[in-house]
Parts: structure tokens; sequence; C-alpha cells
């Protein structure tokens, strides 16, 4: 199965082992059954709310199954009441969802396993600013983060974990390769976004002027 450059960039970050994988708000499961390939060690769970969704993933599942070692779980169920598996390393990967309701979820996880190593892969489809804001006030520091342009839109893919030594920045920090000329459309698009909103809101004066100060200090153009 062929992923798109997003959800190969989310699969190519699990690079090291996990009892449990989460592939949240999966739809067709595409990065999950990716990852019964990748990571035949681990249980991978597949997580969507749309029951009829559900059902035929597991259908062809149990066809695929038969060509893997994997093992792999279907939950028809809400995100927010993820059963995190205690004293297990786990991996949760939400995306292809808001900010708001990333948020949303990625509070509801905390409050309920918030005394265990928390590790996310988040790829919001908007509002990249306040999620992170979100995560920095959570007390979660990076492991990594990616840009990833798709069929014209720009998505960051950020992976946190509530134990990661190196601070999550808002703006983000090691995502950004300015020579390259998908960074600068991607960075000057936020740079006129959160312009056009600081004209007609009072909430988030400031946030342009940190994009601004990116690329000024690290390329010209």
């Amino acid at each position: 199965m062929k992923l798109s450059s997003r959800l190969e960039t989310i699969k190519n970050k699990v690079t090291k082992h996990y009892d449990h994988i989460w592939d949240c708000c999966c739809d067709h499961g595409q990065l999950g059954t990716a990852l019964l390939a990748s990571q035949p060690k681990s249980v991978i769970h597949f997580v969507d709310v749309v029951d009829e969704l559900m059902v035929e993933l597991e259908s062809r599942l149990q066809k695929h199954a038969l060509k893997v070692s994997s093992q792999w779980q279907v939950h028809c169920m809400d995100v927010a009441q993820l059963p995190i598996v205690p004293n297990k390393k786990n991996l949760v990967i939400i995306a292809g969802v808001g900010g708001d309701l990333l948020i949303e979820l990625m509070r509801s996880i905390q409050s309920r396993n918030g005394d265990i190593e928390l590790e996310f892969i988040l790829c919001p489809v908007l509002h990249n600013y306040m999620v992170r804001c979100e995560l920095i006030e959570m007390g979660f520091g990076l492991i990594s983060e990616t840009l990833v342009k798709e069929n014209k839109r720009f998505y960051e893919i950020i992976h946190v974990s509530n134990q990661a030594a190196i601070p999550l920045t808002n703006i983000g920090s090691e995502m950004w390769d300015l020579l390259d000329v998908n960074h600068q459309e991607y960075l000057q698009k936020a740079i006129s976004h959160y312009q056009r909103i600081e004209e007609n809101s009072k909430g988030m004066n400031g946030v342009s002027d940190l994009y601004l100060r990116l690329r000024n200090s690290t390329f010209q153009f």
C-alpha cells in the first residue's frame, strides 16, 4: 500500500520498538496497516469513532493478517477515552484532525494517564501555533519535527513526549530549512496569516513577529 507523503513521514518517525502503537482517527487504516509490516513486534491499535469504517477495516485486516506476524486490534471508540496500557511502551498517533479537537483529545488522555510516560506523533490540519502552545503548557518536550508539503498543503508533524528533554517551541525549531523554497513559502504564508489575524483580533498579537524574527535571523529572501 503506497502511503501519502504525510503518512509516510509519520511512519518513518517510528524508529524504535513500542509495545503498543495507537493509530487514532485512523479512517481507512492506511498508516496502521503499513505499521503492521514495519513494526512486527508491536500491537497495532486502529481507533476511530465511525462504526461503519471500523467494521470494514476489521474485515480487511482479517484477510491481511494472514500475511503479517503483527498483532492488531480494532477499537470503535472516542480517542479521548483511549485505554493506554500501563507499564508498557505506548505511542499514540493522532493525525488528520483540527487543532481544537487535537488539543481536546490530548488533554483528556493526559488527565487520565498523567502519572505515566506519554509519547505522541501529532499532525494537526489547522492551528499549529495553538497546538504547540498547548503542548508546552502540558509539559511536553520535543523528540523531532518535520514540515511536509502534500497536494499544495503544508503539515507540521510533531513527535513529543512528556519525558523529552528538548524544549518544544511555539513556531518550531528543528523542522525549518529556509534554503528550501517550500519552507520559505510556508513561512511567508504563516507570517501573512497571523498578520491578518492580528489586524482583526486582540487575541494573538505578536505571533507574526515571531515568524518574522525566524525569517530575518535565519535567511533573507
